[in-house]
């Protein structure tokens, strides 16, 4: 692939995220420095980095998509409120790919678990359901 300047602002900007940044945070943060920058250049973009392997897509289920630097197999937890996502640290046993992979005959290449609930921030401003 051909080196692009846009594309290395935009990953340079996942990658030093704390976040999970979707496509409009990206596109209003790089914009900044690249004024002529188009959505659709950064769309394109992140898309591209993700079929590379550089950066991870989480699909967010009625939501926009997020983007996240980690790579290794891990899930995620939105806040159905402030749309706030974080990683969730815990691990599934191993068995459970297994029965998909035997019971589905499926090869499975990745997983992307996003779990719905309300954070303690948006729960203490009480904006619970």
């Amino acid at each position: 692939m051909n080196y692009s300047y846009q594309r290395e602002k935009i990953l340079e900007y996942v990658l030093n995220s704390c976040e999970h940044p979707s496509v409009e945070d990206i596109y209003t943060s790089v914009r900044k420095t690249l004024p002529n920058i188009s959505l659709g250049t950064v769309y394109r973009n992140l898309n591209k980095l993700s079929e590379m392997g550089k950066i991870r897509k989480i699909s967010m289920p009625n939501d926009c998509d997020r983007f996240d630097k980690t790579l290794e197999d891990h899930f995620h937890i939105h806040c159905i409120k402030c749309d706030k996502v974080e990683d969730i640290d815990f691990s599934i046993d191993n068995s459970i790919y297994k029965k998909i992979e035997n019971d589905k005959l499926y090869k499975l290449i990745s997983c992307n678990l996003v779990f719905d609930g309300i954070c303690n921030d948006c729960i203490k401003e009480g904006n619970e359901i």
